[in-house]
């Protein structure tokens, strides 16, 4: 059997083993159904409101937001961690701010930001800008570290433009550290969005997660967090695929 069958084996079991646990717990009420739902009747209840259509406009308000909020994070995280990496007393200044960034509470901002950009969907977009983008910002400048001197002095060697040894160069040797901020600012812009739409937003997933557990409609909550989860899941495995294409693409070339 070959490594990637095997890693994919070991993957899908990891997944499966704690699903069909938790079934077994719930169907025999060693977890009491009204706190936990069997993730069978998730997946169900779920289906039944993909079927009806009910939930098409919170899917498409959340999905809009996070494409929105996750495109920026990217090309904004790129360029000021290119930016920082390059101006090094700028870095020295801005690294323990960095470091320390996500422990500061960025919903406290929540008000604030719907004073200033009204009740829509802007405020979310900011929330979610202003957890993606750090991440990326962080993961740039981490690969951009990791750029051997060597390829920049053969590149210089060669006489090649910048524009030409930042694609050539730079961005394959910085790619993997990329890619991980690529995968955290998708978890985290869905995280800062999903979260704001808990507290004021009138429409969207979190929206209709948090009216569920207010109405104590516990299938229609679970169902919708799984919903989220499987989401979140499949675009990160989509983008942890594409990396390892362009790996093996790398190391074949």
């Amino acid at each position: 059997m070959t490594r990637p069958a095997q890693l994919a084996i070991t993957r899908t079991a990891v997944i499966l083993l704690p699903l069909l646990l938790i079934e077994l717990l719930c169907r025999t009420s060693v977890i009491n159904p009204l706190t936990l739902l069997p993730p069978s009747e998730m997946a169900r209840h779920l289906w039944g409101l993909l079927a009806s259509g009910d939930i098409d406009g919170d899917i498409v308000q959340t999905s809009w937001t996070v494409a929105t909020a996750f495109c920026l994070s990217i090309v904004g995280g790129f360029l000021l961690g290119a930016g920082v990496h390059g101006l090094p007393r700028l870095r020295r200044a801005l690294d323990p701010l960095l470091s320390s960034y996500y422990s500061v509470p960025s919903f406290v901002f929540y008000p604030l930001l719907v004073s200033i950009f009204g009740l829509n969907s802007n405020p979310l977009i900011v929330l979610g800008l202003a957890f993606a983008t750090p991440a990326m910002m962080m993961s740039t400048i981490a690969g951009l570290d990791r750029v051997p001197p060597v390829l920049i002095r053969t590149a210089r060697m060669h006489r090649l433009g910048r524009f030409q040894t930042l694609v050539r160069i730079t961005l394959p040797a910085a790619a993997p550290s990329l890619f991980t901020g690529m995968k955290l600012a998708l978890a985290y812009s869905f995280v800062g969005i999903i979260a704001g739409e808990f507290i004021l937003a009138g429409a969207g997933l979190g929206h209709s997660i948090a009216y569920a557990y207010e109405s104590f409609d516990n299938a229609t909550m679970y169902a919708l967090m799984l919903f989220v989860v499987v989401i979140v899941t499949t675009m990160n495995m989509g983008l942890h695929v594409w990396e390892q294409r362009l790996i093996r693409r790398r190391g074949r070339g």
